[in-house]
């Protein structure tokens, strides 16, 4: 084997920067933290004996929750800033290129090659078209869903003339009908994005046995690996790193 063809077949290319491999880490642990608290504040935990105060078990519940929701939103926001600031990957989950044709022949692509009715996988410097529809669908506009509706909910507590209360709860909730019909929605969110994150999980680890090119270890480090010397789709991230 020449040296050119062993270069080409362990190629490394730097493709998530920094910000965004902190911000997917945060962000999942935020999350994590907010679905096994808001399924405690829908399904709260049996009494304990003794007065409320010597426990305040749903209260910490609760602070967990919005502490979490607020890392959460924060990030959104510093995510959807480094759109304009970062590399080329870094929009992918946010402006799928869904006028292309050749696009779409990608995606139907990707269906089979998980239906396993595919035997050979394409490559690509960043999300493959099908992660990026799926991620944009159901996270991206999933995120904003639940924030909005959390903040309306929050809203409620914090009372008229809170930032929270006017921005959100006067509008969101008369839109849904009434507060408890926004919780059950809520609800239903938090189980969208435990689903997605269920599949995200399971495709990743497929995709980093099975298409000869590194995924998890490319959201640690940065750099994604490709093994062999197949060609990659797409145009190559310019970078500095």
């Amino acid at each position: 084997m020449s040296d050119s063809v062993e270069k080409q077949r362990q190629e490394a290319v730097y493709i998530y920067e920094a910000p965004v491999r902190i911000w997917h880490w945060v962000n999942a642990l935020a999350i994590v933290v907010l679905c096994v608290t808001g399924y405690l504040i829908g399904s709260p935990l049996p009494s304990v004996g003794g007065e409320a105060y010597d426990h305040y078990i749903m209260g910490t519940v609760r602070w967990m929750h919005f502490s979490a929701a607020y890392i959460v939103i924060v990030g959104f926001v510093f995510r959807v800033y480094w759109i304009f600031v970062g590399n080329e990957i870094a929009q992918e989950i946010f402006t799928p290129f869904i006028w292309r044709l050749s696009w779409w022949k990608e995606v139907w692509h990707e269906v089979k090659w998980y239906a396993m009715v595919e035997r050979e996988p394409m490559k690509y410097y960043g999300h493959n078209p099908l992660a990026a529809i799926a991620i944009h669908f159901l996270f991206v506009w999933t995120i904003i869903f639940m924030i909005g509706t959390g903040l309306a909910l929050y809203g409620e507590g914090a009372g008229p003339g809170s930032w929270q209360h006017e921005w959100f709860s006067g509008w969101i909730i008369p839109l849904f009908g009434q507060s408890q019909d926004v919780h059950t929605w809520h609800h239903v969110g938090m189980w969208v994005i435990i689903c997605f994150v269920m599949v995200h999980v399971y495709v990743a680890v497929r995709e980093d046995i099975m298409s000869r090119q590194s995924l998890i270890s490319s959201m640690i480090s940065g750099w994604r690996m490709f093994k062999d010397d197949r060609p990659v789709a797409g145009q190559k991230p310019d970078s500095d790193d």
